[in-house]
Formats: structure tokens, sequence, C-alpha cells
């Protein structure tokens, strides 16, 4: 069915969408544990159906804008800008959405302010208020975070004196900086990639999953992709060593950002360094960012151990589902190897991922921002841990490289998909809520219709 699409018609539709998912969150957001609803309450209720009929009317805008970035009069680079600012802009006073993440990154930031080892402790060290808003789960958890990330959280802990909505406020300014970042590099990349820089906003930075997890849920990603965005422009410029400092920054907010650091001396090769000379001066100025970022942050090199932190034990990754129905089938045969059914299928996965990591990077080797996204996509697939946004690892260099319109399609589906995955509250789901969320994307499904059949229908007077 055919019908008009106007840049302001999309402006409004998502404005609406994210309107309703700052109010529905007042109730069925990841709210402080003194202001949590309960569950079954008639406010919790219809803030979840509110947040669903929100996620509707915001990907229905998406894709709406996605018919006008491939029409014949698209949008500029700037008319998006403008949009993105639009839409997140109900959002950055609500309260954090879809995971409790932020209140971990707010103890940990107290711990670091307070001289805490967080690598080797968990938020129940530091005790009170902060500790208490940390998902169960993860409170006897060290942090999994780099340097220059506890560096930030650290810093913001001591002004805002471990105050949870100041903080909350300051890791959401954060996020939105790191997207600020993402929305800045995007059209540079997609130029030196030969994409199409509208194209490359639309699909990397109006992404539903950028707002809804990113700028609603403030998670450390924003900083972690903008960073790395932001490095591997820099690396395409007169100054590569500037591509390296950023990128290591990246990968010291969350590692997985140091598969950038072989196409910065990729893209140096192919301005014309010669190979030993990249790869020293990367390595050098990447080793130099990371003594003086661990330096600043005070926490030592206990990041590196980690790297290992446990996931959940419910965690829904592929090489985690495999391993938990390995382990059920081994118990069930009385076997003693069944508890190292996880382990090794997670070790499985992240060998899998590497050699994923080097095929892409050969086949690909004249395209290496493209190479990037897909082996960050493979990681986050094949890690041991998954979470909605972590897709975004891969979908934001794919949007700034991907090589033509059918690999975009198939990430806005994937993008699409996901952005219904997890519930506002951020916790497991169960059967009631999953009515309400069912019920609030289909009330959109229907207004939305009604919508557009009215759109369509003749109005007296006026020529069909």
């Amino acid at each position: 069915m055919a019908f008009p699409v106007e840049l302001r018609h999309c402006q409004a539709l998502g404005l609406a969408g994210t309107a309703f998912l700052a109010l529905g969150g007042e109730t069925a957001g990841a709210l402080p544990v003194r202001e949590l609803w309960a569950p079954a309450s008639v406010h919790a209720a219809l803030g979840l159906v509110g947040v669903y009929f929100g996620i509707v009317l915001l990907t229905a805008a998406w894709l709406f804008l996605g018919r006008l970035v491939r029409g014949p009069r698209p949008p500029t680079p700037r008319a998006l800008l403008l949009v993105l600012a639009l839409w997140a802009a109900p959002l950055l006073l609500a309260p954090p959405l879809f995971s409790r993440d932020v209140y971990s990154y707010l103890a940990q930031g107290a711990m670091a302010d307070a001289h805490m080892d967080v690598y080797a402790h968990g938020p129940d060290r530091l005790g009170g208020p902060l500790a208490e808003e940390v998902a169960p789960m993860w409170r006897h958890t060290a942090a999994p975070y780099g340097p220059a990330f506890l560096a930030l959280a650290s810093a913001l802990s001591g002004l805002t004196h471990g105050e949870i909505p100041a903080g909350l406020l300051g890791m959401r300014l954060a996020a939105l900086a790191g997207v600020a970042l993402m929305a800045v590099a995007l059209p540079r990349l997609a130029r030196h990639s030969g994409a199409d820089p509208a194209a490359a906003l639309w699909l990397g930075a109006l992404n539903p999953l950028v707002l809804l997890h990113l700028v609603a849920g403030a998670h450390n990603d924003a900083l972690m992709l903008g960073l790395l965005g932001l490095g591997l422009v820099a690396a395409h410029g007169p100054r590569p060593a500037a591509g390296a400092v950023l990128v290591t920054l990246a990968a010291l907010v969350k590692v997985p950002a140091a598969l950038g650091l072989p196409v910065v001396v990729a893209l140096r090769i192919r301005s014309g360094d010669r190979p030993l000379p990249a790869v020293l001066t990367t390595a050098a100025a990447s080793a130099a960012t990371t003594v003086a970022a661990t330096a600043v942050a005070g926490t030592g090199y206990g990041w590196i151990g980690a790297l290992g932190t446990p996931v959940s034990p419910h965690n829904w990754a592929l090489t985690s589902l495999l391993g938990r129905a390995t382990g059920a089938l081994l118990t069930r045969l009385g076997s003693g190897l069944a508890p190292l059914a996880v382990p090794a299928w997670h070790l499985l996965g992240l060998a899998a991922a590497a050699v994923a990591v080097l095929l892409t990077a050969r086949r690909l080797r004249a395209r290496p921002v493209y190479a990037l996204g897909l082996s960050l996509l493979a990681v986050a697939v094949l890690g041991p841990a998954i979470r909605p946004w972590y897709a975004l690892w891969g979908l934001f260099l794919v949007a700034a490289a991907a090589p033509g319109t059918p690999v975009r399609h198939r990430s806005a589906a994937l993008a699409g998909v996901l952005a219904l995955a997890v519930l506002p509250g951020g916790g497991p789901a169960d059967p009631g809520q999953l009515v309400l969320a069912v019920s609030g994307g289909v009330l959109g499904v229907v207004v939305l219709w009604q919508a557009l059949l009215a759109a369509q229908a003749p109005v007296p007077g006026r020529p069909a």
C-alpha cells in the first residue's frame, strides 16, 4: 500500500514514540528500588503497555524515514541529526530503561573514587544505597570495564557525591556524548568507504537500538563506539597516531574495540606507510595510551584479569544455550562432565569468533571498516554473553561501510527484532508481562494502520 511520507511526519511519529517510552518508563522502567512498582499493579501494567506502544511508533517512524533516505530527495545528514536530537529529547530525563547496568556503573565509579579495588570486589563491598540498586546477580561481580571508563565513572561519582538522580543524569549525558561522536563519525566513515552518508546515519545513529539502549539505557557501549568511530576517522587522516590513541581509549572502555587497532594499521598501509613502521607506531601509541589511562584511573592492571568476569548463568547467548543443553543431557546420562559443558562451549565460541574474524579480514582486505563491523558482529553472536545492544558493535560500522542496500535491509530487520527483545525493567519476563508487552505492540500497530488508512482516504473537494 503506497502512502505519502514527509520528514515532518517521521519527526512527529518518532517523537511520540519516545515520549510514550519516557512516560511508560516512569512506572515500568528500571527504577530505583524505593520507587519500584509491583509488577502486577495497574500503574506498572499501563507503563509496560505504553513502552511497547512507543517502541512500535518509534520503529515505524524509523522505517518511514528509511524510505525517505532511499528516495529521490533524501534528507541531508544535518536534517537527520536534528531528527536524532528531537527523538532523543524525551529520553534524557526518563528513568533508566531495559537494563539496570547504569546502577552498576555508578557503584563501580563510587568504589574507584573510594580507592576500592573494583577488579577484585563487587559492589556489595561498597554497601549503601548504590549497592542496593545493582541487580543481585552482579553485586558480587568485579567490574569488567576498562580504566578509561572507570576514570570517568569515578570522576562522576566525585561530582555527584553518590547521589543517585544526579549520577543517572551524568551517565546518560556521557552516553549521549558517545552517541554524538557516533553521529559525527558515521558520515565521514561512509564517505571514506564509498557509502551514502545519509543512509549510514539512518542505520547507525537513528536506529531504535541506539535510542532504546544507548540513550534510554545509558550503556557505556555508546562511548566505546563513539571513540572507535572517531579513531577510525582519524586513521584515514594525516595524523593516524591519533586514530590509535582513540581506538585504544575505546578498548579501555570495553575490550571488543581493540579489534579496531589492526584496522588502523591497515588504513595506514593503504595511505602509503610501510607495514613495519605502521605496526610499530600504532603499537607504541596504543601502549602509551594504555599506561597513561591506567595511571589516571588509579585502578592498576587488574582490568586484564577481569576480562574473564563470569556471565549470567541464564544468559541467552548461543554458546550459553548450547552449553546448558549439553550439560542437561550429560546430567541425565549420569556423566561427571556436565559442569564443564558451558565453559567448553564458551571456549568453542571464542575460537569460532577468532576464526570468523581472521577469515573476514582476509576476504574483505580491501574494505577494512566493513570487515571490522562483521567481525564485531561475530564476536557478539559467538561470545559467552549477548544483549540486544551488543549487535550495535557491528551494525554501527556496517552502517558506515555496507557495500549495498540488501546488507542494510538485513541489518535493519535485525535491529527491528532486537528492539522488542527486552522488557523496560531489565528483568526476566513472566507470562503476564509478555501479554501486556504484546498488547502494547498490537495497539501501536492498530493505531498506525488506522492513521495510514485515514491518510489515504479521499478528502471531499480535493482531487483524488
